[in-house]
Protein backbone atom coordinates (compact mmCIF):
# COMPACT_ATOMS: atom_id res chain seq x y z
CA UNK A 1 0.00 0.00 0.00
CA UNK A 2 2.70 1.89 0.66
CA UNK A 3 4.12 2.08 -3.41
CA UNK A 4 0.13 3.48 -4.25
CA UNK A 5 0.53 6.26 -1.22
CA UNK A 6 4.21 7.61 -3.11
CA UNK A 7 2.87 6.72 -6.47
CA UNK A 8 -0.09 8.37 -5.54
CA UNK A 9 1.66 12.10 -3.68
CA UNK A 10 4.39 12.05 -6.54
CA UNK A 11 1.60 12.23 -9.41
CA UNK A 12 -0.09 14.90 -7.29
CA UNK A 13 2.55 16.82 -6.63
CA UNK A 14 3.67 16.09 -10.69
CA UNK A 15 -0.20 17.59 -11.34
CA UNK A 16 0.30 20.43 -9.26
CA UNK A 17 3.80 21.53 -10.40
CA UNK A 18 2.27 21.35 -14.08
CA UNK A 19 -0.63 23.58 -13.31
CA UNK A 20 1.71 25.76 -11.39
CA UNK A 21 4.23 26.01 -14.93
CA UNK A 22 1.10 26.68 -16.91
CA UNK A 23 0.20 29.88 -14.50
CA UNK A 24 3.40 31.27 -14.78
CA UNK A 25 3.44 30.64 -18.78
CA UNK A 26 0.35 32.38 -19.18
CA UNK A 27 -0.67 36.63 -19.20
CA UNK A 28 -4.01 36.17 -18.03
CA UNK A 29 -5.38 37.45 -15.02
CA UNK A 30 -5.96 34.73 -12.27
CA UNK A 31 -8.54 36.16 -10.76
CA UNK A 32 -10.91 36.64 -12.88
CA UNK A 33 -9.96 34.19 -16.09
CA UNK A 34 -10.92 30.63 -15.34
CA UNK A 35 -8.43 27.85 -15.43
CA UNK A 36 -10.27 25.99 -18.59
CA UNK A 37 -9.19 29.29 -20.64
CA UNK A 38 -5.50 28.25 -20.40
CA UNK A 39 -6.52 25.43 -22.85
CA UNK A 40 -6.42 27.99 -25.16
CA UNK A 41 -2.89 29.44 -24.60
CA UNK A 42 0.17 28.12 -26.00
CA UNK A 43 1.28 26.24 -23.18
CA UNK A 44 -2.18 24.82 -23.27
CA UNK A 45 -1.17 21.13 -23.56
CA UNK A 46 -0.16 21.12 -19.79
CA UNK A 47 -3.78 21.77 -18.48
CA UNK A 48 -4.98 18.29 -19.73
CA UNK A 49 -1.89 16.90 -18.74
CA UNK A 50 -2.15 18.56 -15.14
CA UNK A 51 -5.40 17.15 -14.56
CA UNK A 52 -4.69 13.50 -15.75
CA UNK A 53 -1.63 13.55 -13.32
CA UNK A 54 -4.37 14.36 -10.43
CA UNK A 55 -6.54 11.58 -11.91
CA UNK A 56 -3.57 9.32 -11.59
CA UNK A 57 -2.94 10.25 -8.17
CA UNK A 58 -6.25 9.93 -6.87
CA UNK A 59 -7.07 6.72 -8.06
CA UNK A 60 -3.95 5.46 -6.62
CA UNK A 61 -4.94 7.14 -3.37
CA UNK A 62 -8.35 5.39 -3.92
CA UNK A 63 -6.76 2.01 -4.34
CA UNK A 64 -5.06 2.58 -1.30
CA UNK A 65 -8.14 3.71 0.57
CA UNK A 66 -9.38 0.91 -0.22
CA UNK A 67 -6.86 -1.57 0.69
CA UNK A 68 -7.40 -0.01 4.34
CA UNK A 69 -10.52 -0.72 4.63
CA UNK A 70 -11.90 2.91 4.62
CA UNK A 71 -15.70 3.23 3.32
CA UNK A 72 -16.34 1.99 0.31
CA UNK A 73 -18.25 5.29 -0.28
CA UNK A 74 -15.44 7.17 0.21
CA UNK A 75 -13.20 4.57 -2.39
CA UNK A 76 -16.43 5.53 -4.59
CA UNK A 77 -16.09 9.17 -4.45
CA UNK A 78 -12.27 9.60 -5.42
CA UNK A 79 -12.46 7.54 -8.34
CA UNK A 80 -15.54 9.84 -8.95
CA UNK A 81 -13.00 12.59 -8.77
CA UNK A 82 -10.26 10.62 -10.41
CA UNK A 83 -13.08 10.40 -13.12
CA UNK A 84 -13.88 14.07 -13.35
CA UNK A 85 -10.83 15.34 -13.86
CA UNK A 86 -9.75 12.92 -16.66
CA UNK A 87 -13.09 14.08 -18.61
CA UNK A 88 -12.04 17.79 -17.72
CA UNK A 89 -8.91 17.45 -19.54
CA UNK A 90 -9.97 14.97 -22.62
CA UNK A 91 -12.86 17.68 -23.07
CA UNK A 92 -11.90 21.09 -23.48
CA UNK A 93 -14.58 24.04 -22.92
CA UNK A 94 -15.36 25.87 -25.73
CA UNK A 95 -14.11 29.42 -25.97
CA UNK A 96 -15.45 32.23 -24.73
CA UNK A 97 -18.77 33.28 -26.69
CA UNK A 98 -19.48 30.28 -28.45
CA UNK A 99 -22.65 28.16 -28.18
CA UNK A 100 -22.01 25.32 -25.90
CA UNK A 101 -20.35 22.08 -27.44
CA UNK A 102 -20.86 18.60 -26.79
CA UNK A 103 -17.17 18.99 -25.35
CA UNK A 104 -17.90 22.19 -23.48
CA UNK A 105 -21.07 20.15 -21.83
CA UNK A 106 -19.38 17.18 -20.38
CA UNK A 107 -16.45 19.35 -19.51
CA UNK A 108 -18.40 21.95 -17.57
CA UNK A 109 -20.97 19.11 -15.80
CA UNK A 110 -17.66 16.94 -15.01
CA UNK A 111 -15.86 20.07 -13.28
CA UNK A 112 -18.79 20.30 -11.24
CA UNK A 113 -19.09 16.65 -10.18
CA UNK A 114 -15.66 17.10 -9.01
CA UNK A 115 -16.18 20.02 -7.48
CA UNK A 116 -19.14 18.07 -5.33
CA UNK A 117 -17.43 14.97 -4.88
CA UNK A 118 -14.10 15.85 -3.20
CA UNK A 119 -15.59 17.92 -0.23
CA UNK A 120 -17.64 14.94 0.28
CA UNK A 121 -14.96 12.84 0.56
CA UNK A 122 -13.07 14.74 2.83
CA UNK A 123 -15.71 15.17 5.32
CA UNK A 124 -16.54 11.39 5.16
CA UNK A 125 -12.74 10.93 6.11
CA UNK A 126 -12.53 13.35 8.90
CA UNK A 127 -15.30 11.88 10.53
CA UNK A 128 -12.92 8.41 10.69
CA UNK A 129 -10.97 10.80 12.72
CA UNK A 130 -7.68 9.87 10.17
CA UNK A 131 -4.61 11.80 10.74
CA UNK A 132 -4.67 15.36 10.03
CA UNK A 133 -8.96 15.27 9.86
CA UNK A 134 -8.59 18.77 11.18
CA UNK A 135 -7.28 20.19 8.26
CA UNK A 136 -9.38 17.89 5.83
CA UNK A 137 -12.56 18.87 7.52
CA UNK A 138 -11.27 22.40 7.49
CA UNK A 139 -10.60 22.23 3.64
CA UNK A 140 -13.32 20.33 2.48
CA UNK A 141 -15.68 22.87 4.26
CA UNK A 142 -13.95 25.73 2.51
CA UNK A 143 -14.32 24.15 -0.57
CA UNK A 144 -17.78 24.03 -0.60
CA UNK A 145 -18.12 27.21 0.31
CA UNK A 146 -15.85 28.71 -2.78
CA UNK A 147 -18.18 26.08 -4.94
CA UNK A 148 -21.04 28.29 -3.86
CA UNK A 149 -19.53 31.48 -4.79
CA UNK A 150 -18.78 29.17 -8.47
CA UNK A 151 -22.43 28.38 -8.64
CA UNK A 152 -23.94 31.69 -7.82
CA UNK A 153 -23.17 33.53 -10.62
CA UNK A 154 -24.60 30.98 -13.14
CA UNK A 155 -27.84 30.75 -11.23
CA UNK A 156 -28.11 34.63 -10.96
CA UNK A 157 -27.56 35.11 -14.77
CA UNK A 158 -30.33 32.09 -15.07
CA UNK A 159 -33.09 34.72 -13.45
CA UNK A 160 -31.82 37.41 -16.00
CA UNK A 161 -30.16 39.25 -13.17
CA UNK A 162 -26.75 41.04 -14.84
CA UNK A 163 -23.57 39.85 -12.91
CA UNK A 164 -19.71 41.19 -13.61
CA UNK A 165 -16.90 38.87 -13.04
CA UNK A 166 -16.06 41.91 -11.02
CA UNK A 167 -18.93 41.16 -8.71
CA UNK A 168 -17.56 37.48 -8.01
CA UNK A 169 -13.72 37.11 -9.33
CA UNK A 170 -14.18 33.53 -11.03
CA UNK A 171 -10.71 32.85 -11.67
CA UNK A 172 -10.50 33.24 -7.92
CA UNK A 173 -13.07 30.93 -6.23
CA UNK A 174 -12.44 28.57 -8.88
CA UNK A 175 -8.99 28.34 -7.49
CA UNK A 176 -9.82 28.11 -3.92
CA UNK A 177 -12.12 24.66 -4.78
CA UNK A 178 -9.13 23.06 -6.79
CA UNK A 179 -6.33 24.06 -4.61
CA UNK A 180 -8.62 22.82 -1.17
CA UNK A 181 -9.98 19.22 -3.00
CA UNK A 182 -6.26 18.60 -3.44
CA UNK A 183 -5.29 19.71 -0.54
CA UNK A 184 -7.96 17.36 0.62
CA UNK A 185 -6.15 14.71 -1.44
CA UNK A 186 -3.02 14.93 -0.81
CA UNK A 187 -3.72 14.58 3.18
CA UNK A 188 -5.63 11.89 2.50
CA UNK A 189 -2.84 10.37 1.42
CA UNK A 190 -0.52 11.65 3.83
CA UNK A 191 -2.49 10.48 6.55
CA UNK A 192 -2.85 6.84 5.46
CA UNK A 193 1.46 7.24 4.87
CA UNK A 194 1.22 7.96 8.98
CA UNK A 195 -1.91 6.57 10.04
CA UNK A 196 -2.68 7.19 14.03
CA UNK A 197 -1.97 4.09 16.15
CA UNK A 198 -5.90 3.30 16.52
CA UNK A 199 -6.84 4.21 13.32
CA UNK A 200 -7.76 0.46 12.72
CA UNK A 201 -10.42 1.36 15.16
CA UNK A 202 -11.46 4.41 13.90
CA UNK A 203 -12.03 3.73 10.47
CA UNK A 204 -14.87 1.00 11.61
CA UNK A 205 -17.08 4.49 11.43
CA UNK A 206 -16.93 3.95 8.02
CA UNK A 207 -16.74 0.49 7.57
CA UNK A 208 -19.21 -0.63 4.23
Amino acid sequence: MKGLLVSGCAAIGAGAGTMLTLHTESDLDPLHSVISEYAFQATGWLLPASLTLFAAGAALVAEAVRRAGVSRWVVALLLAWAASMFLIGAFPTDRPGVPLSLSGGIHRYAAFAAFLVMPAAGMLLARARIRYAGAVRALSAVALGALLLVVIPYVVRMFGIPLTNDDIPAGLTQRIVVVTEVGVLALAALSLLRPEPVRAAKVAVLQA
